[in-house]
């Protein structure tokens, strides 16, 4: 009797753990994001100084790296059916299924003296960005630091879920692998 009792603990916890095992598995790719256009207002306006990119387990993600930020950092990031330059009205192809448009209230140069803080190039992959074997990006070109704005054309596989935030005086875009998790 107290073995099959301990059995049926066993069982339960067994069925338990499976459960909690599912439930961590089910929340740690969440797509919960949307894909719709995303935006903010900002009371910062530092230089871009760089721009990377990493690949995570469930999402890609690419950072803009903005020193001497101590406030909000103002953005627009949503999907485009083409990508045109700022300023010029210029297309600029990007390769993928879906193009994500990222304006981040940035400029590539110090206001202050106007020399380049960023080498982004109209028009020509971001500088130091290669996303060849990645899940979901496919392409990032430079288009424009113009009124004091930074756009990036970010080619990626489909139109998929993706999220924006804020760390610090870095803003993040994380662009999941799949709808689903």
């Amino acid at each position: 009797m107290v073995a099959l009792a301990a059995v049926g603990i066993m069982g339960t916890a067994g069925v338990a753990g499976a459960a909690t095992q599912s439930a961590a598995k089910a929340t740690a790719c969440s797509t919960a994001w949307g894909s719709t256009l995303k935006s903010a207002t900002g009371t910062d306006t530092e230089p871009l100084r760089n721009v990377r990119t990493g690949r995570h387990t469930c999402f890609d993600r690419i950072v803009f790296d903005i020193s001497g930020v101590t406030g909000k950092v103002g953005y627009h990031v949503g999907y485009v059916n083409r990508f045109y330059q700022d300023g010029s009205g210029k297309y600029i192809p990007v390769k993928g299924g879906a193009i994500l448009q990222i304006i981040v209230n940035a400029p590539s140069y110090d206001p202050a003296t106007i020399e380049q803080t960023y080498p982004g190039k109209g028009a020509q992959p971001l500088p130091g960005v290669n996303v060849s074997g990645y899940k979901t990006f496919r392409d990032a070109k430079f288009g424009a630091s113009y009124e004091g704005q930074s756009q990036i054309g970010l080619g990626v596989r489909a139109r998929l879920p993706f999220q924006v935030f804020q760390n610090g005086d870095r803003l993040i875009v994380d662009v999941a692998h799949t709808w689903t998790g």
